[in-house]
């Protein structure tokens, strides 16, 4: 078994698809996202059809022949049949690998099982563990497995969602479902994936920055540190710096949204906020400060970093109205330095 160093769990937004592109190539090498389109309930069929070809092409684009996965797992039955379709037309012109799951519509996981097999990439089975396992879905997915080509290989993406101080036993979860999946089938990849960003509220950073405990990362260190001989074959996996929840909301449309935003930095124990201001007359100058207290952290990697780091300096030492960002900037800005960062802790 083989597999990638890090899976980011990302959706297929713009601001998404820019920080994968500016990563290093380096980073890019060691990163394989599982990218997520988002949920569209109630759009036509046609118009949901031409956003969904737009966001897979601009992924596949930019992932430049390196593999990753495409999933949609909080599409109704519409959004299904459509991506359906979609990876049927992609082919084996993409490198971006389907994706089901127990539980799913019995249409869907036949589609992407066919789809894994014309296209010969194969298919990811996305194990979703939102708390205790149950060792029937073992059975589960045994039985998804016995309807995979022999010819296909088979990737394993449990998924625990979010992971935060409320589940503290998450890592011994982790290692009951592990057990019960890694002797079902001779996995090509075996990810663990969760989320430690927390849900953020203007109160929370009413004081100055704030650092939050990256819970995720602290479960991946109690899962390698174990002797379980699959250990050293997983491949780390998280929500970046949003939400486990956020990849299942509908994206905004037309303006408006809060007033404020959040500049996120990732440090080795946490991830530090600041608050900065989407508009106002006092907007520049409090968004200035915002990144010029990170760039003065204990923790900042330099302006050399990543592109992430590169932009924080230049916000903090700008001058006049531009180069502040607003919320697509400040997320692209938030992971293109988190996904580098990650990249190199677990190289190290």
């Amino acid at each position: 078994m083989s597999g990638p160093l890090y899976v980011p769990v990302l959706p297929t937004r713009p601001h998404a698809v820019a920080a994968y592109q500016q990563l290093s190539p380096a980073a890019q090498r060691a990163v394989m996202p599982l990218w997520n389109l988002p949920p569209r309930p109630g759009l036509p069929l046609d118009l949901l059809t031409v956003l969904m070809q737009r966001e897979a092409h601009a992924v596949s684009r930019v992932q430049r022949h390196r593999p990753g996965w495409l999933d949609a797992p909080f599409a109704d039955e519409t959004q299904l049949g459509a991506l359906a379709g979609l990876m049927s037309d992609l082919g084996e012109l993409t490198p971006l690998r389907p994706v089901t799951g127990p539980g799913r519509p019995e249409f869907q996981q036949a589609a992407a099982l066919e789809t894994a097999r014309l296209s010969g990439s194969g298919v990811g089975i996305r194990v979703m563990l939102p708390g205790d396992w149950d060792d029937a879905a073992a059975r589960t997915v045994r039985d998804l497995l016995a309807r995979v080509d022999p010819a296909v290989e088979t990737d394993l993406l449990l998924d625990l969602g979010t992971v935060r101080a409320d589940r503290p036993d998450a890592g011994k979860e982790v290692l009951r479902a592990l057990d019960g999946l890694m002797p079902l089938t001779p996995w090509r990849t075996a990810a663990v994936l969760s989320g430690g960003f927390p849900e953020v509220t203007a109160e929370m950073l009413e004081q100055g920055p704030r650092a939050e405990p990256r819970t995720d990362w602290h479960v991946w260190r109690e899962l390698t540190a174990g002797t379980r001989d699959y250990a050293s074959w997983l491949s780390y996996g998280d929500y970046g710096i949003q939400t486990a929840r956020a990849i299942g909301r509908e994206p905004a449309s037309g303006r408006g949204g809060p007033a404020w935003g959040v500049l996120r930095y990732t440090a080795e124990e946490s991830f530090v906020l600041a608050k900065v201001l989407a508009r106002g007359e006092d907007r520049t100058t409090v968004n200035r400060a915002a990144a010029r207290q990170l760039t003065e952290l204990p923790d900042f990697r330099g302006a050399t970093a990543s592109a992430g780091e590169t932009w924080l300096r230049d916000c903090a030492r700008g001058h006049g109205s531009a180069g502040t960002g607003n919320a697509a900037v400040w997320l692209r800005v938030g992971n293109v330095q988190h996904m580098t960062y990650v990249v190199r802790s677990l190289q190290a």
